[in-house]
Parts: structure tokens; sequence; C-alpha cells
């Protein structure tokens, strides 16, 4: 008997090109009461664990919303080809000092695809290329159940409308990608900007849509500021600040 052959199914997975995570931290307060020198080593053996895999990955970057949300501190945007690099980061960063302080209030995992929406013409591999903009604006989407029961014109005509919207907003860069299946939203939207209220102008144009009437979620928004791992880590115990008054 001859081999059968793959599936519509796994040669659509197999054209998924990268891996897509999210992870955030919250830093415990007593830490901030340890010595100087026990805070710095550990925030050492974490930044070196991160400069290390930043040259291993596609994509590993690392965003301040300290003061920001009350529940997390910073976040890692991780982007691999293979989904095993985010467990082995994971237990690396688990191996340094400063883990034992931190908790992740969350985290999300998602995939790249080409869009069913896009042009059968101009179609290509959904790939995630960052461009370094200084805010990261990222948040898990679901659409409501009904939606997938409308017709493939009817859904192709409201995301041509919504793709339309966000055209026009040439200052922001979108990273959407998909979590069917392997977390619990459907969706992971991150939109690359250079100021955050670009943004909020964006989504307030976009509500008006027909896709917005099919939204069954969009929170929590985090908004990211772009920062190399050793100043994001100085926000948390104020050591850039004292640095700078020095």
């Amino acid at each position: 008997m001859s081999a059968s052959k793959p599936t519509v199914e796994r040669i659509e997975s197999a054209q998924v090109g990268q891996y897509v995570s999210y992870r955030f931290f919250k830093v415990d307060p007593a830490w901030r009461r340890l010595p100087v020198e026990e805070r710095e080593a550990g925030k050492e053996a974490f930044a070196e664990v991160v400069e290390e895999w930043a040259t291993r990955m596609q994509g590993l970057r690392t965003y301040n919303v300290s003061g920001i949300r009350p529940e997390a501190d910073f976040f890692l945007w991780q982007i691999t080809e293979r989904y095993d690099d985010l467990l082995e980061l994971g237990a690396a960063l688990n191996g340094t000092p400063l883990a034992g302080w931190l908790t992740t209030p969350y985290s999300y995992l998602a995939t790249t695809k080409p869009s069913v929406y896009t042009d059968k013409k101009r179609i290509r591999q959904g790939k995630v290329i960052p461009r370094e903009a200084p805010y990261l604006v990222v948040y898990p989407f679901v659409k409501k159940r009904p939606w997938y029961f409308l017709s493939f014109e009817e859904r192709a005509d409201a995301m041509r409308e919504h793709a339309v919207v966000g055209g026009k907003f040439v200052t922001i860069t979108n990273h959407t990608t998909y979590s069917f299946g392997i977390d619990d939203q459907e969706f992971m939207p991150a939109f690359e900007c250079e100021e955050p209220a670009d943004f909020m102008h964006l989504m307030m144009t976009l509500r008006e849509t027909e896709a917005s009437r099919w939204t069954e979620q969009d929170t929590p928004i985090f908004v990211g500021a772009l920062g190399s791992v050793r100043s994001v880590l100085a926000v948390l115990d104020g050591a850039a600040v004292h640095a700078t008054a020095g």
C-alpha cells in the first residue's frame, strides 16, 4: 500500500513558520527591600539569559509596562520557529535568582499563518518581522461565535473594510497571529506604533466598522515601551532613576 498523501490540514500546519509568545512578569515588592548587591546580581543573571537567547531566536524583545498596568512590570515578545525554544528559555529564566521573586500573571501563545481573507494572487507566508517601533500594543482577541457562521463573502467584506481603515494609519504596523486550539484566545493582535495615542485613534475608528460588531473579547490591553532588557530591569527597583540622579 502506498503512503497516504498529507491532508490539507497537515499541509497548512507545515506552512506555519513562527511561534509568537508574550510573557508578562510582575516582581514581588519585597524584592525591592533586598540588599542592592543581591538585586543587581539577580537582574544581571536574568539579563544574561535574555541576551544569550536573543541570538538564538528570530525575535526576543523586552517591553516596560511598570507603572501602567498594576498586574505586570514588563513583558517579553518572543518569536521563534521552534516551539521548544519557548520552553527552554522559560527553564533558563526560572534558573535565575530573580525568577524567585517574579510571577507570570499573563502568558499568551500564537502562531503565524497567511490570512484567509488575503487576495490569493498576493497571498504569502505570514511572518512577524518587528520594525523596532518604540511602543507595542498587544492583547488577546476572541470573536463572537456566530461570526464563523456568516458566509465567507460576508466575512471577507467586513475584513476588507477593516483593512482599508487600518491602512490609513501609516505609523502603525499590525502583527496579528493565531491561537486557535493552542491557547484560550483566538488571535493575538500586536501593533507597533510611534505613539500610544496613534493606536487609540485607530481603535476609535475601527469601532465604526462592521467587523467590530463581532468582537467578543479584546482585553486586557498592554502598551509596552521597548527597551534593552537591562534598562527594563533597572526600572524594577528604580536603579535607572538613581543612576540618572547620581
